[in-house]
């Protein structure tokens, strides 16, 4: 899985499939590449750096455990929310799962 750093893939997967939660926003879009890129953000209005940090490494844990859940030729990008930083981790999980099945249901051109 490929690490989203550029800002041209952010904006492709956010002209993709959008699944708003809870807990983040995940944005899916179709890609030429043979494999899956993850991307993560996290905006100053969510709290300080500590809080952003603690986000972000929450939603990287999650991504590994539904890591085999993700889809080839595709670009995710998830948004934090402030929510995720006391939810329980089983909650997180489950509702990216839920996320991904949501995308993955919308069969869209790239």
């Amino acid at each position: 899985m490929r690490h989203l750093k550029k800002r041209h893939q952010f904006l492709n997967a956010a002209r993709g499939t959008r699944f708003s939660g809870r807990f983040f926003v995940l944005q899916s879009n179709f890609i030429e590449t043979n494999d899956c890129g993850i991307g993560y953000t996290v905006t100053k209005r969510t709290g300080n750096s500590p809080e952003r940090n603690r986000i972000k490494r929450r939603l990287r844990a999650a991504v590994l455990t539904c890591k085999n859940k993700f889809e080839n030729q595709r670009d995710y990008v998830l948004i934090g929310r402030r929510e995720s930083i006391n939810a329980p981790f089983c909650d997180l999980v489950q509702k990216l799962e839920h996320a991904l099945r949501h995308t993955h249901r919308h069969k869209q051109t790239g």
